[in-house]
């Protein structure tokens, strides 16, 4: 076992696009765990796009990640040595573990990854928090009901995929948006959605909406906010309701997009509302039980967009903003099979 722990600390916040120039690598001794803690060898880490927020001053609902600390992330990793009673070595565990190789981390922190429900992959993916996220923001929020004529934005992301599969499952119409040729053709051919638009390739993206729903909408799952969310609002049916989950599209700009559709909310009756999944914490349980029965079967997967290595991590970050990953974005820091 190497004696080193790698990792990559926040250097600059950004003040547009997280680029790797805001971030430093270092390594220092591995620590050894105290009474209660568990020392873990990281496998898989998940990149997301809440990371651009946890960098800035204003971080919002989470604390912000303080210059010259290790970035925020969370991940999968293996107990290599424990003094917590609940952890044994070579158990999986699923924590925020930061951008490092070996972490030292109280057990109090962590969670047991079930291996009969999944490997690491699975829980890195569609049991992990992208899945989880998408279950409660379709469900609890969305309301999703059998006949439904669903919109997902970021249809081919890391929530999205999930999100429309949900969809699908339940007996609903799901049209995607997502960007590129490439990531339209899997969501029409593997994941079988009944339509896609490809907001790339579309000058009038409200236009677009409007021939592939041409019946409306009756639940929007947004991941991406302002232009597309403004699109989607035109579209809303009678009692129409609209999940926030994400803003990519804004994270990064200087000039908000304003909303001006939002009337039709009302001349609707329609409902809007923004969610975080930390809130459905002690639900995650029932979330993770459907996730899990859906992908044994086959019926949910997801599509994973993978960088070998812990150095890929802070360029990253700036392919969520840009478009670029294909797929569940996520870090393989070591090998699964070890």
């Amino acid at each position: 076992m190497t004696d080193v722990n790698h990792r990559i600390l926040l250097h600059a916040r950004p003040t547009w696009m997280p680029e790797p120039g805001h971030f430093n690598a270092d390594s220092e001794p591995i620590r050894p765990p105290g009474e209660g803690e568990v020392l873990l060898q990281t496998i898989y880490l998940s990149i997301d796009p809440a990371m651009r927020s946890w960098m800035s001053e204003d971080a919002g609902y989470h604390s912000t990640v303080p210059l010259g600390s290790v970035m925020r992330g969370g991940g999968i990793a293996r107990v290599l040595e424990s003094r917590a009673e609940d952890f044994a070595p070579g158990e999986l565990v699923q924590a925020r573990l930061g951008w490092q190789t070996h972490p030292t981390l109280p057990a109090k922190f962590l969670q047991r990854v079930d291996v009969a429900r999944g490997d690491a992959l699975a829980w890195i993916g569609p049991l992990g928090l992208s899945g989880v996220t998408a279950y409660f923001g379709m469900r609890e929020i969305g309301a999703v009901k059998p006949g439904d004529r669903v919109l997902v934005s970021g249809a081919a992301g890391g929530v999205g995929q999930i999100a429309a599969q949900i969809a699908r499952i339940e007996g609903c119409r799901v049209v995607g948006i997502a960007g590129g040729a490439e990531k339209c053709r899997w969501l029409a051919e593997d994941l079988r959605l009944d339509a896609v638009v490809d907001y790339k390739a579309e000058p009038d993206l409200t236009a677009a909406i409007g021939r592939t729903c041409p019946d409306g909408v009756d639940l929007y799952f947004d991941n991406v906010g302002g232009e597309t969310l403004d699109a989607a609002l035109a579209h809303l049916r009678m009692d129409g309701r609209v999940a926030l989950c994400g803003r990519i599209s804004q994270v990064t700009s200087n000039e908000p997009y304003r909303i001006g559709n939002l009337s039709r909310l009302s001349a609707r009756c329609g409902r809007m509302q923004g969610f975080q999944v930390f809130r459905y914490h002690d639900r995650y349980e029932e979330a993770r039980v459907w996730l899990a029965t859906q992908h044994r079967t086959g019926r949910l997967r997801q599509r994973l967009h993978i960088l070998d290595g812990l150095q890929h991590a802070p360029g990253a970050l700036g392919m969520l903003f840009r478009g670029e990953n294909f797929g569940k974005l996520i870090i393989q820091v070591s090998n699964p099979a070890m």
